[in-house]
Order: C-alpha cells, then structure tokens, then sequence
C-alpha cells in the first residue's frame, strides 16, 4: 500500500478539492499519512492568488522533495496551471485544473512509466473549456461543517487579479450534482453547509440556473440545519435575492462581500463595476432583512495609483460601514494582469503603513460587533474540545460566525445548543 501526502493551499475552493483528491487516494488503495517524512506521494494543491501565494507553493513543493527524495511529488491547481510546464524543477506530475479528476489515473501512468525522467505534464487550455470538474466529498476534516464547490472560474477580469486565467471562465455544477453530494454529507451526520466557488454570484449563468434556486433546494434537505454562502459581489444582493434567503430559516446571516476599496476611482481602476454607495446599498437591504448580520469584507490598500486622498475616503467608507470582520491585503503585483503595467505603483511602507491603520480599525469593529452579544443567548454548533488555562471548553460558531464556548467537559460536539455569552471570556480569539 502506497503512502499518500496532501498539503492545501488557498482558498475554501482548493480545500474541497483537496478533500476529494484525498477521498480519491483512500478509494484507491493508498495509506494517508501526515505531510511528513515517508510519503511514497506527495500532493501539493497550490495556489497563485498572490505572490506570497506563489512562494508558499514553491516552498511546500521543495519541502516534499526534501523530505522524500525518492518520492512522487505532485503540483496540482492554480501555481501550475499558470506557470505552465516549467514550474519548478522538483515536480514529477503537473496537474492543471480540470484535471484533477483524474489525479488515480494520472498517478497510475506515472508509476507505469517510473524509469523516465521528463515530468508528466496534465494541463488543459483552461480559458476554452466549458466543462465543470466533477468531484465529489462524503466527509471532510472538520466533522461539523462541510464546504461544497458547486462553481469555478470568473469572468470579471478584475484589474488586479490572475484568477480568471488560472481557473477559466464561469462553469456551474449541476444543481443534482449539489443535491446528491449535500444529502451524502447531511446522511455522514453534517448538520451545516458552506457552498463555495471561485465567483459564487455567478452560479447558474451558464446553466439557467441561479444561486436562490439553488439555496432553496439545498434548504428542503432534511438534517441540514445551518447553509452559509462564500465569498459574494455585491451585485447580487437585489431585494428579491435578500428577501429571498431571509425567507429560509437555516440560512445564516453572515455574509461576506468583496469590495477592495471604498473609493470610487480606485474601483473603477480595479474594474470592479460597481460604485461605493451601491455597494453600501447592499449592505443596508441586508441589514433591512436581517436581525445584525454579520457582514464581511476584503479591502487592497496600495492598490496602483492610490493617493492618500483615495486611500482616506476608502478608510471613511470601512468607518461608515462598519464591518465585523475586514481582510485587508497589501496590493500584489501579478505578471500577466493589468494592474501590474500601471504607473504609479505605491511604495511598500506605504502599503504597510495603510494597512496597519485599517487593521486597527478592523479590530476595533470586530470587538464592538462581537461585544453586542455580551448578555444574549445564542445558537452555537458546537465543533471541537479545547484547553484554556488547564480547563476543558468546548467551542463552536454562532450563526453570525462568532466563535464562542462554554467551560464544560461534557463532549457537546456536532450539537446546536443555546449558549448565554456572561462575558468575554467566551467569544474566543
């Protein structure tokens, strides 16, 4: 029995294919050991959403080599898909996306064909494919919660952003396909869905089908009590969409937006297609359906261009939102993207400097927002035992995905019990 190794990098997208390669592996015959010494393969699932993306990739691609020289070690995903064939030295298989599908297939050749040297290369012409990659997960690491990929690839083409030519143009799953795998999880004793995709709002566009419908079918699945939604634009938050999942019990109220910058010239040279008050509009007609959502955002500072004024009336529009959680990232510049021929690329301790303060003011939201629910009781999804100051808690997440506990050494895992928050101590870090 051959030893398999998988390390993830990225996004909750490359966490579920993760999972389904890992599922593949155990399917066929391999042992899943740790990403240590005495792997006979390792999988790396890389990303390249950043340069630091980049590097980490790399990093963890040569940690393999070095931990087993005699070893397979396989790139798959965005690294690869967009350096192409010549990724790096250390690569015995190159699997692009789309083909991760066929990871046993691929791995079975390779050992078919041990004593040549050259790296087997899988990599397809991402930007023309239409096709979905069809995987499938019946259980993953965490044994509460579950993210299920029902999309991939983007059309936007934001300014600043490899994605799209790494992972191709919009392909929905079909809503059965979703369906089948949700009431696999829900039957493996899942009682929450994330449903994840590379552009979510844009599930259905190539189908005829559209993320409300799918939700509401994903809502008539029975053991499934708790649905969350990835990352989302803010375009699709209409009033009917709004209205639409606050009508469905399980949904949670938490919700993560993608703005990048609060400042209209900035966005427009992001190529982001929408204005800073349409997108506080969103915010607001979610705030009108639902009783203190808790809203999300990413926000890039020292993005080309970005004068303090610009970064100034950015920092406003973060106050007068007023998030529970914002992701601030330094701008990266990306070979191949728009952004990165623009003039004006901002110094990095300027970047550093801005994304310090909006990082302090973030944390100054996520404490307020957290605080409000000093004296109330709340649902929680108990998920894992934990050790604070030598005593045993058990903690889980509120439906706005504030993670909370209760110091008790009754296993209180996978259950939804009602928690009344006394005091800080038990909205845990």
């Amino acid at each position: 029995m051959r030893k398999a190794a998988l390390h993830n990098l990225g996004c909750k997208v490359n966490a579920y294919e993760t999972e389904a390669m890992q599922e593949m592996l155990e399917q066929n015959g391999y042992e899943i050991v740790p990403f240590a010494e005495g792997a006979d393969v390792y999988v790396i699932n890389t990303c390249t959403v950043t340069n630091m993306a980049d590097r980490k990739s790399r990093q963890m691609l040569h940690r393999a080599r070095k931990m087993n020289p005699n070893a397979v070690v396989v790139a798959a995903g965005c690294y690869v898909q967009a350096q192409g064939a010549k990724a790096d030295d250390c690569i015995d298989i190159i699997i692009g996306n789309n083909k991760k599908k066929d990871l046993i297939a691929i791995l079975d050749e390779h050992f078919a064909k041990i004593e040549e040297k050259e790296p087997q290369v899988e990599l397809i012409d991402i930007a023309h494919t239409h096709e979905y990659e069809e995987m499938r997960v019946s259980r993953q690491a965490e044994h509460t919660r579950a993210n299920v990929k029902v999309q991939d690839g983007c059309n936007q083409f934001c300014s600043y952003c490899i994605i799209p030519y790494a992972r191709g143009r919009v392909r929905s799953r079909k809503m059965e396909d979703v369906l089948a795998e949700v009431h696999t999880l829900a039957s493996n004793g899942y009682q929450e869905i994330v449903l994840t995709g590379i552009h979510l709002s844009s599930y259905g566009i190539d189908t005829g089908e559209n993320l409300l419908e799918l939700l509401r079918a994903v809502h008539q699945v029975e053991g499934i009590l708790r649905i969350r939604l990835g990352s989302l634009e803010p375009r699709i938050i209409t009033r009917e969409f709004a209205e639409g999942i606050a009508a469905l019990p399980k949904m949670c109220p938490h919700f993560h937006l993608s703005l990048q910058s609060g400042c209209n010239t900035t966005l427009k040279r992001m190529n982001r297609r929408y204005t800073a008050e349409e997108y506080y509009e969103k915010c607001e007609l979610l705030r009108e359906v639902f009783d203190h959502p808790a809203l999300t955002t990413d926000v890039i500072v020292g993005f080309p261009g970005e004068t303090e004024e610009e970064f100034r009336e950015s920092k406003a529009f973060l106050e007068k939102v007023n998030f529970y959680e914002t992701h601030i990232f330094k701008y990266s510049r990306r070979q191949g993207t728009k952004a990165a021929e623009m003039k004006d690329q901002v110094p990095e301790p300027v970047k550093t400097e801005r994304s310090n303060q909006l990082i302090a003011l973030g944390k100054v939201n996520k404490k307020a927002f957290e605080d409000r629910l000093i004296g109330q009781t709340v649902e929680v999804l108990m998920e894992e035992e934990i050790q604070r100051d030598s005593e045993t808690w058990q903690i889980g997440h509120t439906r706005e995905y504030v993670k909370v506990g209760r110091k008790t050494e009754e296993n209180l895992t996978n259950q939804l019990i009602n928690v009344e928050i006394e005091n800080r101590s038990q909205i845990i870090d």
